[in-house]
């Protein structure tokens, strides 16, 4: 199993970068790279189109408020991995409440790819997804 977590400090306190990110609908909001979700299943599960038309299909597994974090899989997409398992995460920063450190991470088997292909896939797309964030909360 291949594991990779990426966290960026974001200008904003962790509740308002929460409220933005924390809908399991909500990542049209903020990351280009995903223009529409659908939501299926009572909000459970999401259905994403990217810019290519290709379609990705996550369920939600865990959500906590509380934590402000939320664990998704996916069911359907057209990466080369299988059980792949995701976390996206808002810390508070000690001793600051104008901004919030984001951590998003996921663990995920490889197929057909190697483990440092698809670590640094999903490197890729965590670290242009916060920094995405960071350019939204900057706006």
């Amino acid at each position: 199993m291949a594991s990779t977590s990426v966290s960026r400090v974001v200008p904003a306190s962790p509740q308002k970068v929460w409220d933005l990110v924390g809908g399991f609908d909500a990542l049209p909001d903020w990351l280009p790279y995903i223009p529409e979700s659908t939501a299926l299943e009572g909000g459970r599960v999401r259905r994403l189109a990217n810019p290519d038309g290709d379609v990705i299909v996550e369920r939600l597994v865990h959500f906590s408020e509380t934590e402000r974090s939320y664990t998704y899989a996916i069911l359907e997409a057209p990466f080369p991995v299988t059980g792949y398992l995701s976390t996206l995460r808002v810390h508070p920063v000690a001793g600051r409440d104008d901004v919030a450190e984001v951590q998003w991470s996921g663990r995920f088997t490889p197929d057909g790819a190697t483990d440092a292909e698809t670590e640094d896939l999903f490197a890729r797309i965590y670290r242009d997804g916060l920094e995405a964030l960071h350019q939204a909360l900057s706006a």
